[in-house]
């Protein structure tokens, strides 16, 4: 049976770019191999080192929304890094064969490190993607959903892999393979990439009307469409968007043949993304919700998780040590 291994950063609530790109492809692969779903804590110190006050929150509220998407503790392994702590130990001997030079070229440091709020010159944030390494290969992970800014970062778990390999003549990992989403960016409000840097996010835990609001006074639109009666272009419009993403094929239609003779305008387009939007959403929220007035249950599940996980990451460990001729007692 292949394994699945992701994971989220606890850095607060979840928005619907996280619900199409990461736990949709989550929950469709639980029932198709030996899922492994993380909660990344270590990773959030490495911008979060001031603020750890807010990693335990949304600890619990990043594993009442794994739930409440469709994650099955019974069919998917959902555990906190930190709690397993062979991670570390197999990171810092990574650490001991990668080149520098290695984790310097990786695109997303150079580029958050050039527009980040906070300082981030640290080991932590350089060896991130190592650690990120670790966190698959201890799994023996075959697949790894992951979004499209994050596939350099698997190349580089191949060729740690592949390092580790060549120096201690032992074949320990399989090399992992990326799982893409359909969907592999969800604009924001503004039409960029929804980001919470961005602040242009609609989150799981909006309400109906605050989904509404956010939709309809928010939302860009056809820029070129200033008047009612003027006639819009679906393919440049933010919104449709959104539509072909969360509407029916009906309304999906009606909206791209509507928008072009001006049959439809933009308040009332908006409107029904915000419908298609809350019937998504919503179902979810209240799951959220109702998990998180039961947080000892939530530690239950990271508790029976993190021990199924360590349970697995202590046997690769046996055989990373012994490759590399290690004491083992």
């Amino acid at each position: 049976m292949q394994r699945v291994l992701s994971g989220i950063q606890p850095s607060g609530s979840q928005h619907i770019g996280h619900l199409i790109g990461a736990l949709d492809n989550f929950t469709r692969l639980q029932g198709q191999g030996d899922a492994f779903y993380m909660i990344a804590d270590w990773h959030a110190l490495t911008s979060k080192y001031e603020s750890v006050g807010e990693i335990g929150p949304a600890t619990e509220e990043l594993t009442a929304t794994y739930l409440a998407a469709g994650l099955d503790p019974s069919n998917a392994t959902i555990f906190v890094q930190s709690l397993v702590k062979e991670h570390a130990e197999l990171h810092l001997l990574f650490s001991m064969i990668t080149p520098l030079s290695w984790l310097e070229r990786v695109p997303t440091y150079k580029e958050k490190l050039q527009n980040a709020t906070a300082d981030l010159g640290s080991y932590g944030f350089l060896g991130y993607p190592l650690l990120q390494a670790a966190d698959i290969l201890i799994y023996k992970a075959h697949k790894v959903p992951v979004g499209e800014d994050q596939l350099f970062h698997l190349e580089l778990t191949r060729e740690v892999a592949r390092r580790f390999h060549f120096l201690f003549g032992r074949e320990v990992f399989p090399e992992p393979q990326a799982v893409l989403t359909p969907t592999p960016k969800v604009p924001g409000l503004d039409g960029r990439k929804m980001s919470k840097s961005y602040g242009n996010c609609i989150y799981l835990r909006d309400t109906p009307e605050q989904i509404l609001h956010k939709c309809t006074r928010e939302m860009a639109s056809d820029p070129a469409r200033v008047k009612r009666t003027d006639p819009g272009n679906p393919d440049i419009c933010p919104v449709f968007e959104f539509h072909k993403l969360f509407s029916s094929p009906e309304t999906v239609e009606m909206v791209n043949t509507e928008c072009r003779r001006a049959g439809i305008g933009c308040f009332d387009c908006k409107k029904k993304v915000a419908e298609a939007v809350t019937a998504r959403t919503e179902p979810i929220r209240q799951q959220i919700e109702e998990r998180l007035a039961h947080p000892a249950q939530l530690r239950e599940v990271l508790h029976d998780g993190s021990a199924r996980a360590r349970a697995v990451a202590g046997q690769t460990m046996v055989e990373v040590r012994e490759a590399m001729q290690m004491p083992s007692y």
